[in-house]
Order: structure tokens, then C-alpha cells, then sequence
């Protein structure tokens, strides 16, 4: 059955008077486009579209909030033959991008608050509308509106949605005599300890007077800053002036101190409320959930659901205990079944929480159907699959789903780049962490300190530590991390020099060192050599910066003295270790150490603390099965092998990759899976005999001792390094870098053989291990042999 006809009488008389009220009131009960289009068809067909602009201003924006396409909106503007101000300020609060040539002949403050705000709800591509703001700000000043508090404030808030807080700024001085509104708009767009710094120059300046949406948004910057004395400070405040129990004031007290870890406070402004709204509710919530208190914040959500509130898709987001998720894995369950009961299942929020706290409890597979089944994929749900597929070690499918984003024309932001880097950094991938680069450069992302500090860690990581020092260098605003990085990143090459030098310019720049700080230095210490200077580092930082040291610096310390050969040193140094740092690494370490300098008392000792605190780790008995068949103890290494046998451990076996061009191909150890293995191993023969013509000699020593010496040449002939090195040298030109990843530590005769390659080819090898970076050049190694 066709829709009812809507019939208009012809004009007659006054055109304002009780037809354009027919108009107005049927355009009002319009619900949908095709309602719109058939009173506009009467409208022009009777003649009367052309008459009054008072209908025309109301059809055009009724056409727009049912999302009429902005070409629509324009012909029925310019089909009005005399469009009056309040029709063009309808036209650009209507349209999503600025069009500059309709601010005029007669622009006034709406005209260019109204564009500002469409502007500003449609925000996309960085670049274009950060040139289209600038414009309409430029066109504000020469209009004379500068100074309009009502335009700086859309202003104001279009530059922060473009995440442009220096020109924010510039429009809030270039106003002077900012009102409440300007101020407020101010405070919501800064980041946390500047909101709350331009909050006090606020009170202090005394012109205007805050109220309630002030103090929310000073409270937001105090909880965001993590500054509860500031935000107890706002609470008095607001209590002199009478503000406090506003009911988003109360609320936005309870998340300073949630987030600041008081919920018995918290606690207390919700129970002195009369009649806690749902907002209330979700704040509490959140707070148990974001504290790890995940019984007290199911308690309420149950008390929530029995009350004559019902949980919405905040709700659901607050409870569902991603900052807690290990142990809560049925809880998990049941709130997704929950979600999927009430219907939320397609709301963004709900389900990125639900795919975070997934990935964090590493099931990839429910994360990525939950990602996979939302009809409309947020920025957030993006990267919170990226990061955790990043996390749980799937660097490939973070990869892929990155390349997915760029497929689908995505764009993706600072926090979507980072954890691609972090991914590439793991894969040791250079060519894609350099296209990466390129996509950061075309997004004008090299301003941002996480992307380029990620940027410093995934060259570093990927063999290129000079363009990481060079990205460094180039950066304006080096925060702690970004030191770290860099520091770390010369201890993963064995700079242990350049690193100690380094740290002794941030500490000149007067940057505090962390706890993260002192591990990358001791690190680098510690592949460097530098035992003196690392003992020096670690009493710094127990001494002077009064940081307790951790496993990873406990570690560290007994590394640096049992890769010296001061084993007995390193095992007083434990004893003095507190309990709770003394950790499977440390003893990891110090049985390393005895495998380098061949002990095998002090072995026995560390092996057994190892099979008492991890039993399960199948490369412990691996070095000390070694370490015994380097010393010809051939009964002692057949029974730690039998023990590892009939515990069913299997080691972990090894693999290397090399990036052919933008392809990576991996081999195993005696591979013959590859296309080209016939010819790697015939070039591998002829190369093995160079290297023995210039002295190179197996290294078999760590070899199965049941088999012939001849036998165990083969064996270490076919380790995956070699056969990975001899594709990379017939697969590039003469004088080409080769790069490798090894997922194990480099095995000595790889490591000798490898110098030796270096050397008969005159290439630079660059060879990334489980410990470190190795540069072979004219048959040396950067490590010294130290590693």
C-alpha cells in the first residue's frame, strides 16, 4: 500500500502566516527522506519554495539530521533565489566539510561557530581538516570575530578534536576576555597537569566564575594525572563555592579517587547519595575494576541489575575486568553472554572491552571473533586487536591486520602505529618496520614521542642501530622512554660504551633515570664487558635513587660477573639478593656462565635451584647436558638427558629468518624444505672449503658425544644460521649486508664459521640472536667473542 499523499493548499495571502506553519509543523513529523522529498515537490510544484525562507531553513535541516548527502543540502540552497543569513548558518552547520565561499557576503559569529562544529563532528583525515580549521580560523580573524567567545570556543574545540593543542591555545589568547564557556572548553581539551595549571591561573585571575562543568573537567585532569592532592584541592574548592554536590561534580570526584586508589572515599560520596543515577553506578564500578577489585565490582553490577536501573553499554565496559582478567576467566564468560543477552554486542565499547580483555588472557581466537563479527570497527577496537595479537607473540597477524587497516583505507593513529613497530621490532622485519616509517611520514606523525620512540626501538631491534640514533637525535621532545630506548638499544649491539655515555647525557639533561633506566644500562654493561662500571651503575641505583632492584637487575648483575668469569662473586652477590628478585633468570644466568667457563660444580648447584623453581624449561637441561659432553662426562649428560626425556621436555628448536628483498624465508638445522635447497647446499660446500682453506675449524665440542667426530662435523655444518647466510650470499649482490634472526643463542661453531664467512666474502653479516646482535666484519665480531 503506497504512503498517504501529503497535501499542501495553495498559497494565498500572507506567506508567514498559517501555511508556513503547516510547513514547519509536517516537516517536524517528517520521518524519513522520502516524507522530506514529497513536501518539497509540493512546495516547488504550488510555487511557494521561492517565498519564505523560514520553511526552506527548516527542510534543510531536517534533511540533514536524517543524513541527506551534502549535495542534496546544496541544491536545495541554491535553488532558494534569496537565501537570508539564518538559511546560509542552517547550510553550514549542516555541512561536514567547509566550503569558504559560503561564510559570505554576511558572516556573523554563528556562521563561523556553526562551520567549526560541523567540522569538528566530522573529523577523519588529519591533514585536510587540519587545513580546512586553519582556514576557517584565518577567515574568523579577518572577519573581525577573533575576540567572540562564542566562535573561539568552536574553535577551540575543532583544533583539540584534531589533537592541534598549540592553536587551541592560540585561540583561547588571542580572546581577552575569555568567559566560563571559553575557559571550560579549555579545560576539557588540555592534557591533565596543564588542564589543572590553567584551571588555578582561572581561580587566580578571578574575571569569571567556574561552575560545575569546571570542576568536572579539573577533576578529569587531576584523575588523569594521577594528582589526587590537586583534585582534593578542586573538592574544597568546591565546597567553599557551593559546587560539590552537583551531581557530575560528585561523580567526577569519584573517579579522581578511584583512579588515585581511595575507594573507601569513592566509596563514600556514592553511599551519601540520595538517589545514585547510572552514571554513579558505572564510576564505582570502574573504580573497583580499575583497582583490581573485581568481587566488589560484580557486587554492585548485581546490585545495579536488581535496582530499577539498567546496565547500559558503560556499565558493561566498567565491569568487564580488563585491568584484572587472570583468574576471571569464567567471569569473562558469563558477562559476554550477557552482553550478547541484552543486545550490546554490537556496541564498539562493549566489544573492544571484550576483545582487550580476551587478548589478555590469550584467547586470540574468541578476541578476533569478537573483532571480526562488529558491524563498525573503532580506532580503539583496531588497536586493541593489533596490540594483542603484539603481545601474545603473533607479530605476523598484527602485521597482516595492520596491512588489512591500509587496505581498507583506515587510518590509524599514534597508538596503532606503535604496536605495529612493536610487532615488527619482534619479527626483526626491517623492510616492513621501513614501510611502517613511510606511512608514519605520510600521516604527519613524526611529531608524536611514542610513535618515534617505537620508531627507535624497532630499528635498534631490527640491526639498523645507526638510524636509530639518527631518528633520536632528530627528536624535539625526548621523554624517559625515548632515552631508554636508545640506551637499550646500543647494550642489543654490545655498545656498552656508547650506552654509559648516553646515560651520562640524559642524567646532564636533567632527566630522572627509572628502574627501566638502570636495566637497559646494566644490560649494555653486561654485553659490553664493563664490569666495573655496571657494579658502579647498580649501587647508583640502589644507593642514590633508592630503586629496589628487580629480577631483571639481579639478573643482569650475575650476568655481568659470570660472562667475566667471576662465578663465585656472582653466587655471593645472590645470597645478598632480596628473596623476591631471585628469580629462574638469575640462576639461568650464573648456569650460562659456568657452560662459558666450562664449572661444573657450581653447575650442579645453580641446575638444581633451576629443576626446583622451573622444572618444566627444557633449555636448563640442555646447558648443563652440554656443559657435561664439553668435559667428556658422558654419563652425567645421558642422565640429565634421560631426566629431560622422561619429564617429556622437548627443546625448543632453532630457526632463522632472513628478508630476501620484502620476502622472509626460514630454515631449520638440516633443512631441505626449501625451493632452493640443492643449490644452498652445494654452494654451502664449496663455501665450507674456503673457510677451511683461511683456518676455520667445527667447533663440535657440544655435539651428541655418540657419534663420530666426522658426524658431528655434518651436524653443525647444517645449523640453520649457515644454510640462511648461504642463501642470502647467492641471493644478493657482492658487498650487500646479509641479516639474520636466530630464535636460540647462536651456537659457538655458528659464530666462528660466521667470521670466517665474513672474512672469505668480504660482506658485513649482521646476525640477531636470543641475546644480542652480532655485526661480522673481515672476520671479527663486534662482540669480542663476549656473549
Amino acid at each position: 500500500m503506497p504512503p498517504p499523499r501529503l497535501v499542501i493548499p495553495p498559497p494565498a495571502g500572507d506567506p508567514g502566516g498559517g501555511l508556513r506553519r503547516s510547513y514547519l509543523r509536517l516537516i517536524a513529523l517528517s520521518s524519513t527522506l522520502r516524507h522530506l522529498d514529497q513536501l518539497l515537490a509540493v512546495s516547488l510544484a504550488s510555487g511557494h519554495y521561492a517565498l519564505d525562507p523560514a520553511p526552506v531553513t527548516a527542510l534543510l535541516l531536517r534533511y540533514a539530521s536524517l543524513r541527506a548527502p551534502p549535495r542534496h543540502l546544496l541544491r536545495l540552497f541554491r535553488a532558494f533565489p534569496r537565501p537570508d543569513r539564518f538559511l546560509r548558518n542552517a547550510l553550514l552547520r549542516s555541512l561536514p566539510s567547509l566550503r569558504p565561499h559560503l561564510l559570505f557576503p554576511s558572516p556573523d559569529s554563528f556562521s563561523f561557530a556553526f562551520a567549526a562544529t560541523s567540522l569538528s563532528s566530522s573529523c577523519s583525515s588529519r591533514g585536510r581538516d587540519a587545513a580546512a580549521a586553519r582556514t576557517l580560523h584565518g577567515l574568523s580573524v579577518a572577519a573581525g570575530y577573533a575576540a567572540d567567545t562564542f566562535v573561539a570556543s568552536a574553535l577551540a574545540k575543532l583544533y583539540f578534536k584534531l589533537s592541534k593543542v598549540d592553536d587551541a591555545r592560540k585561540v583561547f589568547d588571542a580572546v581577552p576576555s575569555p568567559d566560563t564557556i571559553l575557559w571550560n572548553t579549555l579545560l576539557a581539551g588540555l592534557p591533565g597537569s596543564v588542564a589543572l595549571e590553567a584551571f588555578v591561573r582561572m581561580v587566580e585571575v578571578g574575571r569569571v566564575r567556574p561552575d560545575s562543568t569546571t570542576l568536572a573537567s579539573s577533576l578529569r585532569a587531576a584523575a588523569e594525572a594521577s594528582h589526587v592532592a590537586m583534585g582534593r584541592c578542586v573538592h574544597g574548592y568546591g565546597v567553599k563555592c557551593g559546587l560539590a554536590e552537583h551531581e557530575h561534580v560528585v561523580t567526577g570526584l569519584m573517579s579522581l579517587y578511584s583512579k588515585c586508589g581511595d575507594m573507601d572515599c569513592a566509596r563514600s560520596l556514592f553511599d551519601r547519595m540520595e538517589d545514585p543515577d547510572l552514571v554513579a553506578y558505572n564510576a564505582l564500578i570502574s573504580g573497583y575494576s580499575v583497582n583490581g577489585m573485581v568481587e566488589s565490582s560484580v557486587e554492585l553490577f548485581k546490585e545495579l541489575a536488581a535496582s530499577d536501573w539498567r546496565p547500559n553499554s558503560s556499565t558493561l565496559v566498567a565491569v568487564i575486568p580488563v585491568y584484572s582478567p587472570f583468574g576471571h576467566e569464567l567471569l569473562a564468560r558469563c558477562l559476554h553472554a550477557f552482553v550478547v543477552k541484552a543486545r550490546l554486542d554490537a556496541d564498539a565499547l562493549v566489544s573492544t572491552a571484550l576483545t582487550t580483555l580476551y587478548c589478555r588472557l590469550n584467547d586470540m581466537e574468541s578476541a578476533r571473533s569478537i573483532f571480526d563479527a562488529m558491524p563498525e570497527k573503532t580506532m580503539e577496537s583496531w588497536n586493541a586487536m593489533i596490540s594483542g595479537y603484539a603481545q601474545n607473540g603473533l607479530t605476523e597477524m598484527a602485521v597482516e591486520l595492520f596491512q588489512l587497516m591500509q587496505e581498507l583505507n583506515v587510518q590509524p593513529n599514534p597508538t596503532t602505529i606503535s604496536s605495529t613497530l612493536s610487532a615488527c621490532a619482534q619479527l626483526g622485519a626491517l623492510s616492513l618496520g621501513t614501510w611502517v616509517h613511510r606511512i608514519i611520514a605520510k600521516e604527519n606523525l613524526e611529531l608524536n614521542v611514542y610513535v618515534m620512540t617505537a620508531l627507535i626501538d624497532m630499528y635498534a631491534k631490527c640491526g639498523s642501530i645507526a638510524e636509530a640514533r639518527s631518528i633520536f637525535d632528530r627528536m624535539d621532545n625526548k621523554n624517559v622512554v625515548s632515552w631508554n630506548a636508545m640506551i637499550s638499544g646500543y647494550g642489543l649491539h654490545g655498545r656498552g660504551a656508547e650506552a654509559l655515555k648516553l646515560y651520562k647525557s640524559m642524567l646532564d639533561a636533567c632527566i630522572l633515570p627509572t628502574s627501566s633506566t638502570f636495566l637497559s644500562v646494566l644490560y649494555a654493561c653486561s654485553h659490553g664487558g664493563l664490569v666495573d662500571e655496571g657494579q658502579k651503575v647498580f649501587r647508583v641505583m640502589t644507593n642514590e635513587y633508592r630503586i629496589s632492584p628487580g629480577i631483571e637487575h639481579c639478573t643482569c648483575m650475575v650476568d655481568l660477573l659470570g660472562r667475566a668469569g667471576k662465578l663465585n662473586e656472582a653466587l655471593d652477590l645472590i645470597s645478598e639478593f632480596p628473596q623476591s628478585a631471585i628469580g629462574p633468570g638469575v640462576w639461568g644466568a650464573l648456569l650460562s656462565a659456568c657452560m662459558v667457563h666450562k664449572n661444573s660444580d657450581l653447575a650442579k648447584l645453580a641446575s638444581q635451584k633451576l629443576f626446583e623453581l622451573d622444572s618444566e624449561n627444557a633449555g636448563y637441561y640442555v646447558l648443563l647436558s652440554n656443559l657435561y659432553t664439553s668435559k667428556k662426562h658422558y654419563s652425567e649428560a645421558a642422565v640429565v638427558r634421560q631426566e629431560a626425556k622422561n619429564r617429556k621436555l622437548v627443546k625448543t628448536p632453532g630457526c632463522t629468518l632472513i628478508e630476501i628483498g620484502d620476502k622472509p624465508h626460514v630454515f631449520m638445522a638440516g633443512d631441505r624444505f626449501h625451493p632452493q635447497s640443492e643449490v644452498i647446499y652445494s654452494y654451502l660446500e664449496k663455501l665450507t672449503a674456503k673457510m677451511i682453506e683461511a683456518g676455520y675449524q667445527p667447533v663440535t665440542e657440544a655435539a651428541l658425544y655418540d657419534v663420530e667426530e666426522e658426524e658431528k662435523e655434518h651436524m653443525v655444518k647444517v645449523h640453520s644460521e649457515k644454510l640462511a647466510i648461504a642463501f642470502g650470499l647467492l641471493s644478493t649482490e657482492p658487498g650487500t649486508e646479509i641479516r639474520i634472526i636466530k630464535n636460540l643463542r647462536v651456537c659457538l661453531d655458528c659464530h666462528n664459521a660466521t667470521k670466517f664467512i665474513s672474512k672469505v666474502t668480504q660482506r658485513l653479516i649482521v646476525v640477531r640472536d636470543a641475546s644480542r646482535f652480532h655485526h661480522f666484519r673481515d672476520g671479527v665480531c663486534s662482540c669480542g667473542d663476549y656473549w
